[in-house]
């Protein structure tokens, strides 16, 4: 039943979308930065409970880059967030987001409050993402910003070598399993899930995904006292993209937020996906929607 569509942003960048077509509690997916549905298979598949919609950023898998190249900061895709809500009727809903997406749902809810019922964040905090990163390889705090921002930069410049060689690498089981076992991603995600995404991945222009990671670099951390839908957060322990101690220091600033953290990495919608999905089931349940 799941479907593609196409849709037009408030400064005219045409995007492509994609919806579940499932009954359910309307669920809005922030995604992490040039990722899939596929992403989440517990939320996406029939009988999840939910009407999962999400949209693919500018200039990924099908979505067209701005005519402004300047308009990919984060506040760019809360406007593609809003058009996508408004293009297909959806006047609140709850919202899933993983790594970039907690910056975008985040900083949409102080925008829109009133059109978010509840938050379940995922291996990201709102804000200040790139100061978090390399926490578990005791990277010192004052220098994770520039370090990881000069790796997306570096990625930039390396784009057309990294476009050219990628979609060369065969996805299987055994690459599945190699990635698996990277370090980045850890054994919990099985083949059959990290296959999907693999694919879809490898197939990025790398020049512009590091101009997307640079953008999102500039998003500063927030003040969440904008905050009062039920929020829940989830971290990997052993994520070295996003600090679980960040995630952790998040939850503690919003009184009320739940706060659990899973023996994986930043890749945990793939690794624990039924976890995942029971967490929202009961952010849907704080937040008195009820599934049909």
């Amino acid at each position: 039943m799941a479907s593609n569509f196409a849709l037009t942003s408030s400064d005219g960048t045409a995007l492509r979308a994609w919806r579940s077509d499932q009954p359910g509690i309307p669920l809005v997916i922030a995604n992490g930065l040039g990722t899939t549905p596929e992403s989440w298979p517990a939320l996406i598949c029939e009988g999840s409970g939910y009407d999962a919609v999400t949209w693919y950023q500018r200039g990924t898998f099908g979505s067209s880059r701005p005519a402004d190249p300047a308009r990919i900061q984060v506040e760019d895709h809360v406007e593609d967030m809003l058009a996508l809500m408004d293009d297909q009727g959806i006047e609140r809903a709850l919202v899933a987001c993983w790594s970039i997406g907690v910056n975008i749902a985040f900083e949409f809810t102080h925008r829109h409050p009133e059109r978010v019922a509840g938050i379940m964040a995922v291996a990201g905090v709102p804000g200040g993402t790139f100061s978090t990163m390399g926490g578990p390889l005791r990277i010192p705090r004052r220098l994770r910003k520039p370090l990881s921002t000069r790796v997306a930069k570096t990625g930039v410049m390396v784009g057309p070598l990294l476009s050219w060689l990628t979609p060369k690498i065969p996805v299987n089981d055994r690459t599945a399993w190699l990635v698996a076992h990277s370090g980045f991603m850890l054994p919990a995600a099985k083949p059959d899930v990290v296959k999907p995404m693999l694919r879809e991945f490898l197939q990025h222009d790398w020049r512009w995904y590091g101009q997307l990671a640079v953008a999102a670099a500039a998003h500063d951390p927030m003040d969440l006292h904008f905050v009062t839908c039920p929020v829940t957060l989830v971290a990997g322990r052993h994520d070295v993209l996003t600090s679980m101690h960040d995630v952790i220091d998040c939850a503690a600033k919003i009184p009320h937020a739940q706060i659990s953290v899973l023996p994986g990495s930043h890749f945990l919608p793939m690794e624990y996906p039924e976890l995942l999905h029971d967490a929202l089931d009961d952010l849907a349940r704080r937040a008195d929607l009820d599934k049909p």
